[in-house]
């Protein structure tokens, strides 16, 4: 019975592992999203993928937050918004690659530093091959393999995030399989 659990446990806390891939971030941390946080020096070491959170904790009597286009989060221009929240704790799940600007709403704040630009990693569709050339009188096919020479045969593979935390997630689930069977044969 204590195999089976053991069993059972280590499944459990390996599709765990797999699935919980995403990184949830404060912005601010303890500080929160505030004119007297240092925007700038919170987001410089922190590296965002898609389907990472953004929560803005912050005073709704205050603040607000804004996201905006990116001529909009130099100038503090917060009349034009692609997006408004002032509930005082605000999720934005981060949705696609590139980057997402947020500002305060009220413009003398942003204006003192209370802006926030993130830079998502990835996001860049795969190009498709182009298709290969026919060459002048050749009875070949135009859907033909291209040739080693060929640049798209240069590419290198691109793994997304997901195929590659599935993949770690997984050699997780194979070792503590394995351990469960160690100790399954240890009798412990």
């Amino acid at each position: 019975m204590a195999k089976v659990l053991l069993v059972y446990y280590s499944l459990i806390f390996g599709f765990a592992i797999i699935t919980c891939s995403a990184t949830t971030y404060i912005v601010g941390d303890s500080s929160g999203w505030d004119i007297s946080t240092n925007l700038d020096t919170w987001v410089a070491d922190k590296k965002f993928k898609i389907g990472d959170s953004l929560i803005f904790q912050y005073s709704s009597s205050s603040y607000s937050v804004d996201e905006v286009t990116r001529e909009n989060y130099d100038t503090c221009n917060t009349t034009n918004i692609l997006k408004s929240y002032g509930n005082g704790n605000t999720t934005v799940t981060l949705t696609r690659g590139g980057d997402w600007y947020f500002v305060c709403g009220n413009q003398l704040y942003c204006l003192g530093g209370m802006k926030l630009d993130v830079h998502v990693e990835g996001g860049k569709a795969l190009s498709p091959a182009p298709a290969p050339k026919a060459m002048f009188g050749s009875n070949q096919k135009t859907n033909a393999v291209p040739d080693s020479q060929s640049p798209s045969s240069k590419k290198s593979t691109h793994l997304s995030n997901g195929a590659i935390n599935y993949a770690r997630g997984a050699l997780y689930l194979i070792y503590i399989a394995l351990l469960a069977n160690v100790f399954g044969v240890l009798g412990i």
